[in-house]
């Protein structure tokens, strides 16, 4: 009989798990990577003098020192590696992969667009370019 309950426990134990694994893929985009800009061209790339001012343009409004949404903060390199309350947002060496790029470029979840296409700020996309040098950036690890 405890044998019985033990293996029923175990049953239900992994069902749960084996459910709660499917409600988290279930969120899940797939990302069709090709739609994002190439890389740029530009070598040495670096946070300070390519990045920055990207980020200051477009993105600091939000993700600043005050009241970050979702805790990310694109203000500082150490704050961008951080990442959010959701974990890392960049993957150095694969930018094509990195949250962040496919936020920008507008491909997978449209919930995570950014900038948001409708927002308070009436911040625009950023260019094709920008995308490019952000890509670029991570690409050549994120520095």
């Amino acid at each position: 009989m405890l044998k019985r309950a033990f293996f029923i426990g175990l049953a239900i134990f992994c069902m749960a798990g084996f459910l709660s694994v499917q409600a988290a893929d279930k969120g899940k985009t797939t990302v069709d990577v090709s739609k994002i800009p190439p890389p740029s061209d530009k070598k040495d790339v670096t946070y300070a003098t390519d990045i920055k001012p990207i980020f200051d343009k477009s993105c600091v409004k939000c993700h600043g020192a005050e009241k970050p949404k979702a805790r990310l903060r694109l203000d500082s390199l150490a704050a961008t590696l951080k990442g959010s309350e959701n974990g890392k947002v960049l993957e150095p060496g694969d930018g094509a992969k990195s949250l962040l790029v496919q936020n920008i470029a507008f491909v997978g979840d449209p919930d995570l667009y950014m900038p948001p296409p409708k927002n308070k700020a009436n911040i625009g996309p950023l260019t094709k370019e920008q995308i490019g040098l952000i890509r670029a950036w991570i690409d050549q690890g994120a520095k």
